[in-house]
């Protein structure tokens, strides 16, 4: 039932954020000529070609890169936090946030050597996991505690390497590759929705069917054994589809930070600890947290505001309140 309301309160929350904007549209008109393009009523022709314009062409695949994106960072946390046994993992700790960089700095300074941005960040951001991945790997077994170092490891030489593009870009490319690491919708459009859509959708259920699975494994690798869970093999598979889920989101708008933090903290406060509710409601969160965060983004001020200043800003409090609180719910 709780998840029911959360699933409504997303596609009502989406319906409204698209009607906001500088050109502000009733949401009647806005379900209106979504209801046209989707179901071909009422006709087409009804509504006029400025709103096809602005619901369809922009802000729909905006907002539906908004929801894609929280489902992969905040379902992604929940799986790394369940996986490391620590609730103050996120989604960027094997370093993929610097290998990500890295691949999209790559691709703004030298835009006639390689094929996409995207492809790029993604690409790296893969390659800083495996990374860390291999460093960590000793004797057939990957302990947690040398990936998170290793990750970090692989993270502070991705980091190193951007700031060294930083310092030889010209002007207009160092802007861009800062905008970039800020996170943000600017250019979204329906050829990010088709790319990130099944990695993130196909992705979650995966996770979400394999959520028994992360709550043995997070009892401890000695109980899962003991209920016949393979805990290498399990660990393997959900955070490698975890990190696909994030490589997908951070090519397609940069780096978002905070999402994958605080998100499944709050799903678990709100649903418990079980990992099957906890993934959906994480997921839910994470989309309707970011599209509140956009469309604030792009309605606060004149100029459109980078949306990882906006998740920093509300997550910084946020994780302050769970230290003084003790984190006893979490």
């Amino acid at each position: 039932m709780g998840l029911a309301v959360l699933g409504v309160m997303v596609a009502a929350m989406a319906c409204l954020c698209m009607g906001m904007g500088a050109k502000p549209i009733a949401p009647a008109l806005v379900g209106k000529t979504l209801s046209a393009h989707i179901f071909g009523v009422p006709d087409m022709g009804a509504i006029p070609p400025v709103y096809h314009t602005i619901i369809w062409n922009i802000r729909m695949p905006r907002a539906l890169l908004a929801i894609m994106t929280g489902i992969c960072l905040a379902a992604s946390g929940a799986v790394f936090q369940g996986c490391f046994k620590n609730p103050l993992v996120e989604p960027y700790i094997l370093g993929i946030s610097s290998g990500a960089a890295f691949g999209a700095a790559l691709g703004i300074i030298f835009p006639s050597f390689f094929m996409s941005v995207q492809v790029l960040a993604f690409g790296f951001g893969f390659l800083a996991v495996g990374m860390a991945y291999t460093m960590a790997r000793s004797r057939g077994e990957t302990p947690l505690v040398s990936l998170v170092l290793s990750g970090i490891i692989t993270g502070s030489v991705f980091a190193a390497l951007v700031g060294i593009i930083k310092y030889l870009a010209r002007d207009e490319a160092l802007r861009e590759i800062v905008f970039w690491l800020m996170g943000g919708f600017y250019y979204a459009g329906w050829h990010d929705v088709r790319l990130i859509c099944p990695i993130a959708l196909g992705g979650f259920f995966i996770l979400w069917a394999a959520g028994w699975k992360l709550n043995i494994l997070s009892m401890g690798d000695r109980e899962a054994r003991a209920l016949g869970v393979d805990p290498e093999k399990n660990k393997l598979l959900l955070i490698g589809l975890a990190t696909l889920m994030t490589a997908a989101a951070v090519s397609s708008v940069g780096i978002i930070a905070w999402v994958g933090l605080m998100i499944p903290h709050a799903a678990r406060i709100i649903f418990g600890p079980d990992h099957r509710v906890v993934l959906p409601a994480s997921a839910l969160l994470g989309a309707l947290y970011l599209l509140i965060c956009d469309t604030i983004a792009r309605n606060l001020a004149q100029a459109e505001i980078p949306i990882g200043i906006i998740t920093s800003l509300i997550g910084a409090p946020y994780l302050f309140f769970l230290v003084r609180t003790g984190g006893r719910n979490v």
